[in-house]
Protein backbone atom coordinates (compact mmCIF):
# COMPACT_ATOMS: atom_id res chain seq x y z
CA UNK A 1 0.00 0.00 0.00
CA UNK A 2 0.92 3.62 -0.51
CA UNK A 3 -0.49 6.86 0.78
CA UNK A 4 0.04 10.62 0.66
CA UNK A 5 1.87 12.00 3.69
CA UNK A 6 3.50 15.13 5.00
CA UNK A 7 7.22 14.44 4.82
CA UNK A 8 9.94 16.47 6.48
CA UNK A 9 12.80 15.61 4.13
CA UNK A 10 15.23 17.63 6.24
CA UNK A 11 14.94 20.65 8.55
CA UNK A 12 13.11 23.44 6.75
CA UNK A 13 12.05 21.25 3.81
CA UNK A 14 8.49 19.93 3.98
CA UNK A 15 6.26 18.56 1.20
CA UNK A 16 3.46 16.12 0.42
CA UNK A 17 4.94 12.84 -0.88
CA UNK A 18 3.78 9.36 -1.70
CA UNK A 19 5.12 6.90 0.85
CA UNK A 20 4.87 3.15 1.29
CA UNK A 21 2.85 1.56 4.10
CA UNK A 22 3.53 -1.73 5.84
CA UNK A 23 0.91 -4.41 5.33
CA UNK A 24 -1.52 -4.51 8.29
CA UNK A 25 -1.30 -7.45 10.69
CA UNK A 26 -4.18 -9.12 12.53
CA UNK A 27 -3.94 -6.61 15.40
CA UNK A 28 -3.83 -3.60 13.06
CA UNK A 29 -6.36 -1.30 11.50
CA UNK A 30 -6.23 0.93 8.44
CA UNK A 31 -7.57 4.43 9.05
CA UNK A 32 -8.71 6.92 6.43
CA UNK A 33 -7.61 10.19 7.98
CA UNK A 34 -10.13 13.01 8.18
CA UNK A 35 -8.07 15.62 10.07
CA UNK A 36 -4.62 15.95 11.58
CA UNK A 37 -3.31 18.67 13.85
CA UNK A 38 -0.04 20.58 13.61
CA UNK A 39 1.93 20.81 16.86
CA UNK A 40 3.66 24.13 17.44
CA UNK A 41 5.90 22.46 20.02
CA UNK A 42 7.51 19.22 18.89
CA UNK A 43 6.80 19.65 15.18
CA UNK A 44 8.23 23.17 15.17
CA UNK A 45 11.42 21.74 16.70
CA UNK A 46 11.53 18.99 14.07
CA UNK A 47 10.97 21.54 11.30
CA UNK A 48 13.66 23.88 12.61
CA UNK A 49 16.15 21.09 13.29
CA UNK A 50 16.30 22.01 17.00
CA UNK A 51 14.70 18.83 18.31
CA UNK A 52 17.15 17.14 20.72
CA UNK A 53 18.33 13.77 19.48
CA UNK A 54 16.58 10.70 20.84
CA UNK A 55 15.95 7.10 19.66
CA UNK A 56 14.09 7.04 16.33
CA UNK A 57 15.12 10.57 15.44
CA UNK A 58 16.17 11.22 11.84
CA UNK A 59 15.03 12.46 8.44
CA UNK A 60 13.06 12.02 6.24
CA UNK A 61 10.14 11.62 8.59
CA UNK A 62 6.36 11.85 8.77
CA UNK A 63 5.37 14.09 11.72
CA UNK A 64 2.06 14.28 13.56
CA UNK A 65 0.42 12.68 16.59
CA UNK A 66 -3.00 14.34 16.45
CA UNK A 67 -5.01 12.46 13.82
CA UNK A 68 -8.69 11.56 13.58
CA UNK A 69 -10.22 9.27 10.97
CA UNK A 70 -12.47 6.36 10.09
CA UNK A 71 -11.49 2.70 10.28
CA UNK A 72 -11.66 1.26 6.75
CA UNK A 73 -10.02 -2.11 7.53
CA UNK A 74 -9.94 -3.92 10.86
CA UNK A 75 -7.82 -6.96 11.68
CA UNK A 76 -9.48 -9.81 13.52
CA UNK A 77 -7.43 -9.07 16.66
CA UNK A 78 -7.58 -5.27 16.43
CA UNK A 79 -10.56 -4.69 18.73
CA UNK A 80 -11.96 -2.13 16.28
CA UNK A 81 -14.70 -2.25 13.67
CA UNK A 82 -14.95 -0.78 10.19
CA UNK A 83 -16.68 2.61 10.25
CA UNK A 84 -15.54 3.65 13.75
CA UNK A 85 -14.09 7.12 14.14
CA UNK A 86 -10.87 6.94 16.13
CA UNK A 87 -8.10 9.15 17.45
CA UNK A 88 -4.65 8.02 16.27
CA UNK A 89 -1.60 9.14 18.31
CA UNK A 90 0.78 8.39 15.44
CA UNK A 91 2.32 5.35 13.79
CA UNK A 92 5.66 4.16 12.44
CA UNK A 93 4.24 1.74 9.86
CA UNK A 94 6.08 3.22 6.87
CA UNK A 95 8.46 1.43 4.53
CA UNK A 96 10.73 4.20 3.29
CA UNK A 97 10.49 7.07 5.81
CA UNK A 98 10.57 7.34 9.58
CA UNK A 99 7.31 7.66 11.47
CA UNK A 100 8.04 10.40 13.98
CA UNK A 101 5.34 10.62 15.01
CA UNK A 102 3.75 9.47 11.81
CA UNK A 103 0.16 10.72 11.96
CA UNK A 104 0.14 13.29 9.16
CA UNK A 105 -0.91 11.01 6.31
CA UNK A 106 -4.08 10.20 4.40
CA UNK A 107 -3.99 6.50 5.35
CA UNK A 108 -2.60 5.11 8.57
CA UNK A 109 -1.74 1.55 9.54
CA UNK A 110 -1.72 1.29 13.32
CA UNK A 111 -2.37 -1.21 16.09
CA UNK A 112 -6.01 -1.01 17.07
CA UNK A 113 -5.24 -0.91 20.78
CA UNK A 114 -3.22 2.29 20.35
CA UNK A 115 -6.25 4.20 19.09
CA UNK A 116 -9.13 5.75 21.04
CA UNK A 117 -12.72 5.44 19.77
CA UNK A 118 -14.32 8.88 19.57
CA UNK A 119 -17.85 8.39 18.36
CA UNK A 120 -19.24 11.03 16.04
CA UNK A 121 -19.53 13.87 18.54
CA UNK A 122 -15.97 15.18 18.59
CA UNK A 123 -15.19 15.29 14.84
CA UNK A 124 -12.25 17.64 14.15
CA UNK A 125 -11.99 18.60 17.84
CA UNK A 126 -10.79 15.05 18.43
CA UNK A 127 -7.38 16.13 17.12
CA UNK A 128 -6.98 17.98 20.44
CA UNK A 129 -7.14 14.82 22.55
CA UNK A 130 -3.35 14.58 22.93
CA UNK A 131 -3.15 18.15 24.21
CA UNK A 132 -6.01 17.46 26.62
CA UNK A 133 -4.10 14.37 27.82
CA UNK A 134 -0.95 16.47 28.22
CA UNK A 135 -2.82 18.96 30.40
CA UNK A 136 -4.42 16.18 32.42
CA UNK A 137 -1.07 14.42 32.93
CA UNK A 138 0.55 17.62 34.18
CA UNK A 139 -2.20 18.36 36.69
CA UNK A 140 -2.62 14.76 37.84
CA UNK A 141 1.07 14.67 38.76
CA UNK A 142 0.48 17.43 41.30
CA UNK A 143 -1.89 15.46 43.49
CA UNK A 144 -4.46 17.76 45.08
CA UNK A 145 -2.55 20.93 44.14
CA UNK A 146 -4.20 22.68 41.19
CA UNK A 147 -2.43 25.36 39.13
CA UNK A 148 -3.14 28.86 40.37
CA UNK A 149 -0.85 30.53 37.81
CA UNK A 150 -0.42 29.35 34.22
CA UNK A 151 2.16 30.94 31.93
CA UNK A 152 0.92 30.98 28.33
CA UNK A 153 -2.58 31.12 26.85
CA UNK A 154 -2.12 28.89 23.85
CA UNK A 155 -4.15 25.72 23.47
CA UNK A 156 -2.30 23.84 26.22
CA UNK A 157 -2.58 26.77 28.63
CA UNK A 158 -6.31 27.03 27.94
CA UNK A 159 -6.82 23.32 28.52
CA UNK A 160 -4.87 23.47 31.79
CA UNK A 161 -7.05 26.38 32.90
CA UNK A 162 -10.27 24.63 31.86
CA UNK A 163 -9.35 21.45 33.74
CA UNK A 164 -8.35 23.48 36.80
CA UNK A 165 -11.70 25.30 36.73
CA UNK A 166 -13.56 22.02 36.30
CA UNK A 167 -11.84 20.74 39.45
CA UNK A 168 -12.80 23.82 41.46
CA UNK A 169 -9.77 26.03 40.83
CA UNK A 170 -9.62 29.63 39.63
CA UNK A 171 -6.23 30.18 37.99
CA UNK A 172 -4.63 33.32 36.65
CA UNK A 173 -3.05 33.05 33.20
CA UNK A 174 -0.16 35.16 31.96
CA UNK A 175 -0.05 36.01 28.26
CA UNK A 176 2.33 38.53 26.69
CA UNK A 177 0.51 38.59 23.34
CA UNK A 178 -2.61 40.79 23.61
CA UNK A 179 -4.21 38.93 20.70
CA UNK A 180 -4.23 35.75 22.79
CA UNK A 181 -5.82 37.14 25.93
CA UNK A 182 -9.41 36.51 24.87
CA UNK A 183 -11.33 33.24 25.18
CA UNK A 184 -11.05 32.80 28.94
CA UNK A 185 -13.74 30.59 30.46
CA UNK A 186 -13.97 31.06 34.24
CA UNK A 187 -10.45 32.42 34.76
CA UNK A 188 -8.59 35.67 34.13
CA UNK A 189 -5.85 36.35 31.57
CA UNK A 190 -3.47 39.25 32.15
CA UNK A 191 -0.18 40.73 31.02
CA UNK A 192 2.56 39.45 33.37
CA UNK A 193 3.63 43.03 34.13
CA UNK A 194 0.19 43.72 35.63
CA UNK A 195 0.37 40.88 38.15
CA UNK A 196 1.20 42.12 41.64
CA UNK A 197 0.23 38.86 43.33
CA UNK A 198 2.88 36.84 45.14
CA UNK A 199 2.52 33.57 46.93
CA UNK A 200 1.33 31.28 44.15
CA UNK A 201 1.24 27.67 45.26
CA UNK A 202 1.57 26.01 41.82
CA UNK A 203 2.87 27.74 38.72
CA UNK A 204 2.57 25.88 35.42
CA UNK A 205 4.76 27.15 32.58
CA UNK A 206 3.69 26.09 29.09
CA UNK A 207 5.49 28.89 27.25
CA UNK A 208 8.57 26.82 26.36
CA UNK A 209 10.62 29.98 26.90
CA UNK A 210 13.94 30.00 28.71
CA UNK A 211 14.91 32.73 31.16
CA UNK A 212 11.64 32.69 33.12
CA UNK A 213 12.53 30.64 36.16
CA UNK A 214 13.88 33.46 38.30
CA UNK A 215 10.76 35.58 37.85
CA UNK A 216 8.51 32.58 38.48
CA UNK A 217 10.40 31.58 41.62
CA UNK A 218 9.89 35.14 42.85
CA UNK A 219 6.13 34.61 42.63
CA UNK A 220 6.08 31.38 44.64
CA UNK A 221 4.74 30.82 48.11
CA UNK A 222 7.02 28.94 50.54
CA UNK A 223 7.04 25.31 49.45
CA UNK A 224 5.45 26.26 46.14
CA UNK A 225 5.96 24.28 42.97
CA UNK A 226 6.88 25.22 39.40
CA UNK A 227 5.75 22.73 36.79
CA UNK A 228 7.54 22.76 33.44
CA UNK A 229 4.79 21.56 31.14
CA UNK A 230 6.16 22.94 27.88
CA UNK A 231 9.11 21.68 25.85
CA UNK A 232 12.45 23.43 26.20
CA UNK A 233 15.21 23.15 23.61
CA UNK A 234 17.66 25.32 25.57
CA UNK A 235 19.23 24.67 29.00
CA UNK A 236 17.31 26.18 31.91
CA UNK A 237 18.90 27.84 34.92
CA UNK A 238 17.91 29.82 37.99
CA UNK A 239 19.49 31.68 40.91
CA UNK A 240 19.69 29.38 43.90
CA UNK A 241 19.20 31.72 46.93
CA UNK A 242 15.57 32.78 46.18
CA UNK A 243 14.66 29.16 45.48
CA UNK A 244 16.38 28.11 48.70
CA UNK A 245 14.52 30.71 50.75
CA UNK A 246 11.17 29.49 49.42
CA UNK A 247 12.15 25.81 49.50
CA UNK A 248 10.85 25.78 45.93
CA UNK A 249 9.94 22.60 44.11
CA UNK A 250 10.55 22.01 40.41
CA UNK A 251 8.64 19.32 38.52
CA UNK A 252 8.84 18.32 34.88
CA UNK A 253 5.60 17.06 33.34
CA UNK A 254 6.64 14.38 30.87
CA UNK A 255 4.75 12.99 27.89
CA UNK A 256 1.21 11.76 28.36
CA UNK A 257 0.54 8.04 28.53
CA UNK A 258 -2.47 6.08 27.33
CA UNK A 259 -4.24 6.27 30.73
CA UNK A 260 -4.06 10.07 30.38
CA UNK A 261 -5.73 9.89 26.95
CA UNK A 262 -8.53 7.80 28.40
CA UNK A 263 -8.90 10.04 31.46
CA UNK A 264 -9.06 13.17 29.28
CA UNK A 265 -11.63 11.47 27.06
CA UNK A 266 -13.64 10.70 30.19
CA UNK A 267 -13.63 14.38 31.20
CA UNK A 268 -14.80 15.34 27.71
CA UNK A 269 -17.52 12.69 27.62
CA UNK A 270 -18.68 13.71 31.09
CA UNK A 271 -19.03 17.36 30.10
CA UNK A 272 -16.29 18.54 32.48
CA UNK A 273 -13.86 19.55 29.72
CA UNK A 274 -14.75 21.38 26.51
CA UNK A 275 -12.53 21.40 23.42
CA UNK A 276 -14.60 24.11 21.74
CA UNK A 277 -13.12 27.27 20.19
CA UNK A 278 -9.51 26.05 20.24
CA UNK A 279 -9.05 25.27 16.55
CA UNK A 280 -8.61 28.61 14.79
CA UNK A 281 -7.18 27.66 11.38
CA UNK A 282 -7.94 24.95 8.83
CA UNK A 283 -6.34 24.08 5.52
CA UNK A 284 -6.60 21.30 2.93
CA UNK A 285 -3.75 18.80 3.13
CA UNK A 286 -2.71 19.91 -0.35
CA UNK A 287 -1.68 23.23 1.24
CA UNK A 288 0.38 21.57 3.99
CA UNK A 289 3.56 23.54 3.37
CA UNK A 290 1.79 26.90 3.76
CA UNK A 291 -0.28 25.57 6.67
CA UNK A 292 2.80 24.57 8.63
CA UNK A 293 4.34 28.01 8.11
CA UNK A 294 1.14 29.65 9.34
CA UNK A 295 1.01 27.38 12.40
CA UNK A 296 4.61 28.22 13.29
CA UNK A 297 4.73 31.91 12.36
CA UNK A 298 1.26 33.45 12.79
CA UNK A 299 0.65 34.40 16.45
CA UNK A 300 -3.11 34.50 15.80
CA UNK A 301 -3.05 30.76 15.02
CA UNK A 302 -3.86 28.80 18.14
CA UNK A 303 -4.32 25.51 16.34
CA UNK A 304 -4.05 24.57 12.68
CA UNK A 305 -5.55 21.35 11.36
CA UNK A 306 -5.22 19.73 7.95
CA UNK A 307 -8.28 18.37 6.12
CA UNK A 308 -7.42 15.10 4.34
CA UNK A 309 -10.81 14.54 2.70
CA UNK A 310 -9.45 14.98 -0.84
CA UNK A 311 -6.34 12.84 -0.39
CA UNK A 312 -5.76 9.09 -0.39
Amino acid sequence: METTAVVLREPGELALDRVGLNDPAAADIVVRTEWSGISTGTERLLYSGKMPSFPGMGYPLVPGYESVGRVIEAGVDSGRTVGERVYVPGTNAYRDVRGLFGGAAARLVVAGDKTVPLGDGLAEDGTLLALAATAYHAIAGGGDRLPDLIVGHGVLGRLLARIACAEGGSPTVWEVNPDRRDGAEGYRVIDPTEDEVRGYSAIYDVSGADGLLDSLIGKLAPGGEIVLAGFYSQPLSFAFPPAFLREARLRVAAEWKRPDLLAAKGLIDGGKLSLANLITHRAPAASAEAAYRTAFEDPSCLKMILDWSERS
